[in-house]
């Protein structure tokens, strides 16, 4: 043996064991058997010798380099066979090891050294070996005692049966593939972002279809019983949105609205009788002026109650009235804030001029009716009923086409401007064809209104001094006279002479028996005219008279006189 060679496990040279091509430099190679175990196996490990080695020489310069251990003594893996140190085999799944069941087989140990002998074969079921000393191949086949194995024995505590896997933990297998993302607390994976936002999609496109089909279908069956029965809620029909409220000035609509709150509704009662009629504020201090038949049912101890177009009521008395001219004036008590209406010109109405008359017809207060001027200069008389003609009244009247009726009397009749221009008195009846202030018939389109003119000049005269004053042309008319024209009288009345000694008709020239065909180049047609003609003037104003007598013609020149009134 030379020297420097080292020594097999025994302190022999180990077969096998030998310098290779490259042993000059220095290399190794060990072909020893291992051993299957460590000496807890039984298995005598091989011991080196407790003699020193002696030193070996110094190596030349060209020998080659030392190894960096010292040979393993116990032939641990990788060198050898599995040992107690190897890693464990590879876990495979129960079911494959239980489909494959493969037979162990004996692990083989490579041959021993010359000198020993081989290793007894090791079972891969002894229990004396660790688990991780076994081959895979044994390792993962399973006991069939085993309660893990197919058929094993049945465990306390674990539940059996279709049932079994009811619980989520009796279902967990370790050896499921694990997802690809994060797993949730049910072991479900978890979505990515691009998922959820897909799935979220999917859920609103589908919701949006569903909801667009329930809508279909409840349209249909709402169509459909609209169609058969009109509707649920009943008919509805459209209608135009509010209008504004102003109206023009010059409007029927504007013109009432202006001369309603000075228009009043008059209650009178008396021992007697009792009516309704209509008037209109003359100034701030009270006075109203109406006709003389709306008051005189009062007599002198009746009651007259005025009420204004918002509801507010008032005790009037009568200031003074005239017959003559059927108007009368009465006074409120106790009332501020009255808004007298504006007088107008009736001289300068035309025919066709329209009108607004406000009154309450059969006691319906604040009624507005709208028409024409149809005439003017209408000679008409009304009242009579004492018989002895002291009540009747001669007006030289406007005539409208305006609706008046019963319990109008007394109200105004107002130009576009909202200007009183008359006062309405007294219709045409289609009953008798009488005049009537009255009456109880309706209107058939003639109504007569006292022109404001005369109303305004009386109506200062009853205010004043209580009474009213007429012209008169101091003669006696033959009222019977066919005629045509107003006939003097030739015979003396009460009154005395048919022309009054002194009277205006006397120095004018006028003698008995004469007949007055014209009045300001006006043809008159009887007595009654002739009266309206004179009443439509004041004392004092000069008349130019056409009068025939012995069949020529001639004019004269009369300044009229002046008689209080009734």
């Amino acid at each position: 043996m030379d020297e420097g060679t080292p020594k097999g496990a025994c302190g022999d040279r180990a077969e096998g064991v030998g310098v290779g091509a490259g042993a000059d430099e220095g290399d190794y190679e060990l072909d020893l058997p291992l051993p299957t175990g460590g000496a807890a196996d039984g298995v005598a490990a091989a011991e080196p010798s407790s003699e020193a080695a002696p030193p070996a020489p110094a190596a030349a310069a060209d020998e080659p380099p030392k190894p960096l251990h010292d040979p393993d003594p116990y032939s641990t893996p990788p060198y050898g066979h599995p040992g107690p140190w190897a890693p464990a085999p590879p876990v495979q799944h129960p079911a494959t090891t239980q489909a494959q069941a493969p037979t162990p087989a004996p692990v083989q140990p490579a041959a021993a050294p010359s000198g020993m002998e081989p290793p007894a074969p090791v079972a891969a079921t002894d229990p004396a070996l660790p688990p991780a000393a076994l081959p895979a191949s044994a390792a993962a086949t399973p006991d069939p005692a085993s309660p893990s194995a197919p058929g094993g024995p049945a465990v306390p505590g674990v539940p059996e049966g279709p049932g079994a896997t009811d619980n989520p933990w009796h279902r967990y297998d370790p050896w499921a593939p694990v997802p690809a993302g994060p797993l949730q607390q049910t072991g479900v994976g978890v979505l990515s972002e691009g998922e959820r936002r897909r799935q979220v999609r999917k859920r609103i496109v589908g919701g949006a279809l569903a909801l667009a089909l329930a809508s279909g279908v409840l349209g249909g069956v709402v169509g459909a019983q609209l169609e058969r029965k009109g509707g649920f809620g009943g008919v509805k029909l459209p209608q135009a949105s509010a209008e504004p409220t102003g109206r023009a000035a010059d409007s029927v609509a504007g013109i009432a609205a202006r001369a309603l709150p000075s228009v009043v509704t008059l209650h009178v009662s008396g021992s007697e009788e009792s009516g309704t009629g209509t008037g209109f504020v003359l100034d701030t201090r009270g006075h109203i002026l109406t006709n003389n038949h709306v008051v005189e049912p009062a007599g002198g101890d009746g009651e007259i109650t005025v009420v204004f177009s918002g509801g507010q009521s008032a005790k009037a008395d009568v200031v003074g009235r005239d017959s003559g001219y059927d108007l009368a004036v009465v006074k409120v008590r106790g009332v501020s804030g009255l808004r007298p209406l504006p007088l107008g010109n009736s001289d300068g109405v035309q025919v066709g001029d329209p009108v607004v008359a406000i009154g309450a017809p059969f006691d319906l207060e604040g009624t507005v009716t709208s028409g024409i001027i149809s005439a003017k200069e209408r000679p008409i008389t009304a009242g009579g009923d004492s018989g002895d003609a002291s009540d009747v009244s001669y007006v030289d009247a406007l005539q409208t086409d305006a609706p008046i009726n019963p319990g109008n009397s007394g109200g105004p009749l107002l130009d576009a401007r909202g200007r009183v221009i008359g006062i309405n008195s007294a219709i045409r009846s289609a009953a008798d064809g009488s005049d009537s202030g009255s009456g109880e018939a309706g209107s058939i389109g003639l109504g007569f209104a006292i022109p404001v003119n005369q109303g305004r000049r009386v109506a200062e005269e009853l205010i004043n001094t209580g009474h009213a004053t007429h012209p008169v042309i101091g003669v006696t008319l033959d009222l019977d006279y066919a005629g045509d024209g107003a006939r003097v009288s030739t015979k003396g009345g009460d009154a005395g002479a048919p022309v009054t000694p002194g009277g205006p008709g006397a120095l004018a020239g006028i003698q008995a028996g004469d007949v007055i065909t014209e009045v300001d180049g006006t043809r008159v047609h009887s007595g009654t005219e002739l009266i309206v003609k004179t009443r439509a003037h004041r004392p004092g104003d000069r008349l130019e008279l056409t009068v025939e007598r012995d069949g020529r013609e001639r004019t004269l020149s009369l300044v009229l006189g002046s008689a209080e009134g009734d």
